[in-house]
């Protein structure tokens, strides 16, 4: 398998776990049976632990589609080489480690990952262009 079809699998695990994690606060607040309902009730803002956690996944969902068109378009033409590797490699380590940066709140850390992650994606079209 190429390592860029694995770093995209990889990046999908990452998200579907992503999507799981800050729902374990509002289900253990509510309880089983708002979470199998309509909830039809609002539920406030979530803050502390869950919010950080929220926010990652919503920054994940924005540069995920970028990070997987830019790579499968390289996969795709064929432009596949060292460079394509390591932006692949990049944006999956770093959205890795974002996930508990940003859950720990460490001021800083979450932008200079996110950086780190948002390169990686520039390596992937530079390797495609």
């Amino acid at each position: 398998m190429r390592t860029e079809l694995l770093m995209l699998g990889l990046s999908v695990i990452l998200g579907l776990v992503q999507i799981l994690l800050p729902t374990w606060t509002p289900v253990s607040l509510r309880g089983l049976r708002w979470a199998l309902g309509p909830r039809d009730e609002s539920f406030p803002q979530p803050s502390g632990l869950t919010g950080r956690l929220d926010r990652a996944l919503h920054n994940f969902l924005e540069t995920f589609p970028l990070f997987a068109g830019a790579l499968l378009a390289v996969l795709v033409s064929g432009r596949t080489d060292q460079v394509s590797i390591l932006g692949a490699e990049l944006y999956f380590w770093a959205r890795l480690i974002y996930v508990p940066a940003y859950a720990a709140g460490i001021p800083g850390l979450r932008t200079l990952v996110w950086l780190v992650s948002v390169l990686g994606i520039v390596l992937v079209l530079i390797a495609l262009l």
